[in-house]
């Protein structure tokens, strides 16, 4: 079996801590990893960007992602909340969600799957780990899994 030619995604990071985000964003180029990454702050900017209100009203600008990286603890909306909202969405349940938080909470776990997530990761302690977790994600999700188109 021979695997999938590497393409780029669009990942959508949900996330309000600006210094995850970062970090985030240097451990993609550190590994390497081909995509764009788009942030948004909490859940009620997700959804907002996922169905082009507001200031994500372009499309083109604003593109429909393939993965979304889910913070649970978030202000205004949290991840729980708009993961329930999103899946009950026909036009964005399919879009496949990674929840990287860093509760370790077991109910959370099990919520999330419950509502639709597709992975449960706690977020790595330190740069070097979050730079191992991005090449894996990046791997998994970009050569080897099938992604739906829009």
């Amino acid at each position: 079996m021979t695997r999938k030619q590497a393409q780029s995604i669009n990942i959508l990071m949900a996330d309000d801590d600006e210094d995850d985000r970062l970090l985030t964003v240097d451990a993609l180029k550190e590994s390497r990893v081909l995509n764009t990454l788009f942030c948004v702050e909490d859940g009620v900017e997700l959804l907002e960007f996922l169905r082009h209100e507001g200031k994500y009203s372009d499309a083109e600008k604003y593109p429909r992602p393939s993965l979304i990286l889910l913070d649970l603890n978030m202000p205004r909306k949290d991840g729980r909340e708009a993961l329930q909202e999103l899946k009950n969405d026909p036009k964005l349940r399919s879009i496949p969600v990674v929840i990287l938080t860093t509760s370790k909470e077991e109910e959370d776990m099990l919520r999330g799957y419950d509502l639709g997530c597709a992975s449960y990761i706690t977020k790595p302690v330190n740069f070097e780990g979050l730079v191992d977790l991005m090449r894996a994600l990046g791997r998994y999700w970009i050569e080897f899994v099938e992604l739906p188109h829009e």
